[in-house]
């Protein structure tokens, strides 16, 4: 009997951790290739992201430009040579929203296997 591949973890960010990037977490419940967290990086957060969850990842998407800087910023030592993509998707969106999703698949499409 031979052992399943190890999932790839992937690590979804955005500010509160409410809307984008839990949305994004969700889309890969039960993935058969991947597992996902969420966590934002904003105080209020519902969950903030810590060095764990960056030494969990093996990427880490981003929904602007300026999380990624603050997690450059704040977590330099943590992030390592860990890969951060930086999607563009601006936050106006509620979690779960249509469009959110549909714009989720299509930026993840190129650097992820989706259904």
């Amino acid at each position: 009997m031979s052992a399943s591949p190890a999932l790839r973890k992937l690590l979804f960010v955005c500010s509160q951790n409410k809307w984008r990037s839990l949305t994004a977490e969700r889309l890969f419940d039960d993935h058969p290739h991947y597992e996902a967290r969420s966590a934002g990086t904003e105080p209020g957060a519902r969950v903030r992201v810590t060095a764990g969850h960056l030494g969990w990842a093996d990427i880490i998407f981003v929904m602007e430009r300026r999380h990624a800087d603050r997690l450059r910023e704040k977590f330099a030592d943590a992030l390592g040579s860990t890969r951060v993509v930086v999607l563009r998707i601006p936050d106006k969106y509620k979690f779960g929203d249509s469009q959110l999703v549909a714009l989720l698949r299509q930026k993840l499409q190129e650097h992820l296997l989706l259904p």
